[in-house]
């Protein structure tokens, strides 16, 4: 199977045919597996490991949280790809909705206070889970609309942390 993986500016093509993952042309061996019940990814890549947190975020992208720092990577496969061409991916509300936690965990530090203007990738409130601090920050540019949580605060994935408005 075929997939066209983004991550910020930058795409790759995979193709995965069993344990062997084609990247950008390059085979490789590769094995990936979910630790049950836990949002926690584990991939075996040529012998090397790596390990993440993986959620959905809705429309083929997901937010891979490696060593605290949160990345949003979109995957299509070719068919989804093929379809989005003809007619487009639709159009996003840059710079305000929800800010949702990517997994259940402890609020350490809120970074942002009702009426704060944000920049795309300012961090807006710092998450601990799995023992690692993960800094949450804005997608793009906004005002803070209001903050749902507070320091101290135990929230599950999904839960709203940060409203934000255009603006």
């Amino acid at each position: 199977m075929k997939y066209f993986v983004t991550l910020g500016a930058v795409s790759h093509e995979i193709v995965v045919d069993g344990e062997t993952v084609t990247i950008d042309g390059t085979p490789s061996r590769a094995r990936i597996e979910m630790v049950h019940g836990t949002p926690v990814c584990h991939l075996a890549l040529d012998g090397r490991s790596h390990t993440f947190a993986v959620t959905a975020n809705g429309g083929g992208t997901w937010i891979l949280i490696d060593r605290g720092e949160p990345v949003e990577v979109d995957v299509q496969d070719e068919r989804t790809r093929h379809i989005r061409s003809l007619v487009g991916a639709g159009k996003a509300q840059a710079g305000s909705g929800a800010v949702k936690a990517p997994m259940p965990g402890l609020v350490v530090k809120v970074l942002v206070e009702s009426g704060n203007s944000v920049s795309a990738g300012q961090g807006l409130v710092v998450l601990e889970a799995m023992k690692m601090e993960n800094e949450i920050k804005a997608a793009a540019a906004g005002v803070v609309e209001t903050v749902s949580v507070r320091a101290g605060q135990a929230v599950e994935k999904g839960a709203v942390l940060v409203v934000l408005r255009a603006g």
